[in-house]
């Protein structure tokens, strides 16, 4: 009954780290962080972790004092969504680990308490995601006309990408709809001579939907030498952009800019 014991305690043990680095990839979380924040909490439970992360699947294998392979899983990652809060909250949970010597139990608690963390409104991510895409625009040097018309255009291009994400859509086409959707109502303004400064209004009216957390992953991941994470992140970012880039040019042919 005890080795029983054990083995089912390794296995819990290997199982929530395998989630946790599952989490954090998802969440934008760089490939390097992920290893340090797995390896802190496996040396809190006397083990040695290897650990291979792609973008699809995780594998982790773990070792005893006695270099046995005690624990070998695989588990495959749910969509990327970005999410600071997880990330920052499994990084509280690591040290509250190593400083108050937590238990499995405890752990798998504080792990479901950080997933069920409120993420914002709807309509206040609408609403934030609107006035930058103002800001940008005043900061391009557009004004009061043009900023309304891209905290308009921001505000139904979010709208849009969450919906056809809701209905699972393939993730790029969703980028792609929200930045026809956003471009077409700033252009739609442009031809009717709404606004006076035409540029601002129309390349402001994307920003929101510009990949900031996969480049700078890719970049990090290049630097600490995770080479092929890095290009898969950075090959990712240009077809993100590139999804922009036809919205752009759809709604450019449709009123031959």
């Amino acid at each position: 009954m005890a080795g029983t014991s054990k083995r089912q305690e390794i296995n819990d043990v290997g199982d929530t780290l395998l989630e946790i680095a599952m989490y954090l990839l998802v969440s934008g979380a760089s490939t390097d962080r992920i290893r340090k924040t797995i390896d802190r909490i496996s040396n809190n439970f006397s083990f040695n972790t290897y650990i291979l992360i792609s973008q699809r699947t995780i594998l982790l294998n773990m070792y005893n004092h006695q270099n046995d392979c005690v624990f070998n899983g695989l588990k495959r990652t749910v969509p990327h969504q970005i999410n600071f809060t997880m990330i920052s909250g499994i990084s509280r949970l690591s040290w509250f680990i190593v400083n108050e010597g937590w238990g499995i139990k405890k752990i798998r608690e504080e792990l479901l308490r950080v997933k069920a963390l409120a993420h914002y409104p709807r309509p206040v991510t609408l609403l934030l995601t609107g006035l930058a895409g103002a800001a940008f625009c005043r900061l391009a040097g557009g004004g009061p006309l043009e900023m309304g018309v891209v905290f308009l255009a921001s505000t139904v291009g979010l709208f849009v990408k969450q919906a056809a994400s809701k209905l699972n859509f393939n993730p790029y086409i969703c980028i792609y709809m929200a930045a026809l959707s956003a471009s077409l109502i700033a252009a739609g303004f442009i031809k009717l001579n709404v606004v006076k400064i035409h540029e601002p209004a129309f390349a402001t009216s994307v920003l929101f939907l510009i990949p900031g957390v996969p480049l700078i992953n890719a970049f990090l991941d290049l630097i600490d030498g995770n080479l092929q994470n890095g290009l898969i992140r950075g090959i990712n970012s240009f077809i993100i952009s590139f999804a922009i880039a036809l919205g752009l040019l759809t709604s450019m042919s449709i009123f031959r800019f």
